[in-house]
């Protein structure tokens, strides 16, 4: 992101849930269809997520804001994964640049706060035009009442394991784009081992 203006698109992600929720696929899938699977590819993870909000082939910018807790220095089941190693680094593809920022939380407020002010901080802008959120489940109600907040012309897109209570926003399963990212294929899947 450079100081002058703010990314259109904007990917505010629980570092420390999603590592979770990767490593609980892992284990599941492996046992599931007999083959080991391999850490997520981010540089994939993040591309399917803004497929999944809307994002289109073209010369975009995204901001990936990856907010982890002091005691968490990677996301164990994510290539890369090093948050310290992240931050400020970048990739192109097919869908434009993205750019990935490490937040960590200080104990100076909590999670959920730090989460809610972010995403403000970026709806804020009259710049971003697309937010995709991927929260702590836990969390969640406390995304939801902030993503009232934001104008309905941002296009907003909250992730979660299954559909979460409603708000303003589109939803999506963030266990899709995880599964891409793993290179779990559906034909894998079969009925009788779920």
């Amino acid at each position: 992101m450079n100081e002058k203006n703010f990314s259109e698109n904007i990917i505010v992600v629980d570092a420390d849930f999603v590592d979770k929720v990767a490593f609980d696929l892992i284990v599941n899938f492996e046992r599931m269809i007999g083959r080991r699977i391999p850490q997520a590819d981010l540089p994939r993870w993040t591309e399917c997520l803004a497929l999944d909000g809307g994002l289109r082939e073209g010369e975009n910018e995204v901001q990936v804001v990856l907010i982890h807790n002091s005691n968490s220095k990677a996301m164990n089941n994510f290539m890369p994964g090093n948050f310290e190693q992240l931050n400020g680094q970048a990739f192109k593809s097919h869908l434009g640049e993205f750019i990935f920022s490490t937040v960590t939380i200080e104990p100076l407020t909590t999670k959920e706060q730090l989460f809610a002010d972010t995403i403000l901080l970026f709806a804020n802008q009259k710049e971003v035009k697309r937010i995709m959120i991927i929260p702590d489940d836990n969390i969640y109600n406390k995304v939801r009442d902030t993503a009232k907040r934001i104008d309905e012309d941002k296009r907003t897109t909250v992730f979660s394991m299954q559909p979460m209570p409603g708000g303003n926003f589109r939803q999506e399963i963030l266990g899709y784009s995880l599964m891409a990212a793993m290179g779990i294929k559906g034909e894998e899947i079969k009925p009788d081992k779920l």
